[in-house]
């Protein structure tokens, strides 16, 4: 008995439509953090009633922010609740997503399968969620509070 085996080709980022992504993000996040930031400041983004966000500063270097962002919406699970860190590139005006969920470091492509099963294109795909929900935030986002 023959077996076929069938290999996946390695996934090939599209390094300038990822960049393009990094670059919009840059821009809408800087319209929703202060420029003044330290390390701590926080700013809540409520999209309704039951739905808030949360951005804190983790850290701040000459050229490069940390920031988090985290869903608070009441009764609703940790699990399924959004929570990703982003590092803020001032000097490229860039933002890219550098953990998500429960993975702590992004890689650029990923094998497929996988035992995580994380997309072939999982950077990608954050990254482009990031922009929807910023996206989101700047259109549809009644209050932003800033924390101290």
């Amino acid at each position: 008995m023959l077996t076929t085996r069938v290999y996946a080709r390695k996934h090939v980022p599209d390094l300038k439509t990822l960049q393009r992504t990094c670059d919009v993000n840059y821009m809408a996040l800087m319209k929703l953090l202060p420029q003044g930031s330290v390390v701590g400041d926080s700013v809540s983004v409520g999209i309704s009633e039951q739905v808030l966000f949360v951005l804190k500063v983790l850290e701040i270097a000459p050229y490069t922010w940390h920031v988090s962002i985290e869903q608070c919406t009441a009764g609703l699970p940790s699990f399924m609740r959004m929570k990703i860190k982003v590092r803020i590139y001032h000097d490229a005006r860039m933002a890219e997503v550098c953990a998500s969920q429960q993975i702590l470091t992004l890689r650029s492509s990923y094998h497929y399968p996988n035992t995580k099963m994380h997309h072939r294109n999982e950077k990608e795909q954050v990254n482009l969620f990031l922009a929807e929900w910023l996206k989101c935030c700047l259109q549809h986002g009644f209050s932003t509070v800033k924390q101290i």
